[in-house]
């Protein structure tokens, strides 16, 4: 009897596929680290395992494309995986961190939690969430970067009610259907923004493993990025073409 070998480098292929949806998969495990961190008050060892979460989502779409995770192991739906563990990792873990911590006034802990565990429902399960290429790939409405919100009320120690009515605004800005780039994937001067994202995360990353000696200037530096990420987001699109043409 004839037995049928596929060729080594189509298991390669396949093996370095499934091992895209691994890594991606391992978000679901420093998300669960991270909650155990949350519920013990230690908010350094909390820090660290949102990080590599993030850090994890940045690089597995990246990963993916290079292994072509849609011929290779099409048999798993890597956009579902990615968006179940997004809104772990960027929704519910933040939610935890927003009850446990002293980011709000006493009495909108648990308000200021089911919130965005509301509208990130409602943000995730649009049709048109995120666009495709055909629109430069934009998240429509707030993208719900909690675990980010929540870092930065950690580090800046800001007055409870500033942090609520911050909340209250992006909670809003979930139903406001702008688009926001999606940093990554945007066609828009692709590269200074590329540039400008991987800046902001290693400085970004290494500020926050200080935690509790963050220095206040890379703080406050980081919102230049954020500003620029605001404006290339709100920056009319025919502009943007012409410019990176």
């Amino acid at each position: 009897m004839i037995t049928f070998r596929p060729p080594f480098n189509l298991l390669l292929r396949k093996t370095l596929a499934m091992g895209v949806h691994l890594f991606t998969a391992t978000g679901a495990i420093w998300g669960l680290l991270a909650l155990v961190a949350i519920f013990r008050h230690e908010w350094r060892a909390a820090i660290f395992w949102m990080v590599l979460a993030m850090f994890v989502d940045g690089f597995d779409g990246m990963l993916a494309r290079w292994a072509d995770v849609k011929t290779y192991a099409g048999n798993i739906d890597g956009a579902l995986l990615d968006n179940i563990l997004d809104y772990f990792n960027y929704v519910v873990v933040p939610a935890l961190f927003l009850v446990e911590a002293d980011f709000l006034p006493e009495g909108f802990r648990w308000v200021g939690a089911v919130a965005i565990l509301l509208t990130s429902a409602y943000q995730f399960t649009q049709v048109d969430a995120k666009t495709d290429e055909t629109e430069e790939y934009f998240f429509k409405g707030f993208p719900s970067y909690w675990n980010v919100m929540v870092l930065y009320m950690l580090v800046m120690g800001l007055n409870p009610w500033l942090n609520l009515a911050f909340l209250a605004l992006f909670n809003i800005l979930v139903f406001v259907p702008i688009k926001y780039i999606y940093p990554s994937r945007n066609t828009r001067l692709r590269r200074l923004t590329l540039i400008l994202s991987y800046l902001y995360a290693i400085v970004g990353v290494w500020s926050v493993l200080q935690y509790p000696d963050i220095p206040q200037w890379a703080v406050w530096a980081s919102f230049i990025y954020v500003a620029y990420y605001i404006a290339l987001s709100l920056w009319p699109r025919r502009v943007a073409q012409q410019a990176a043409a």
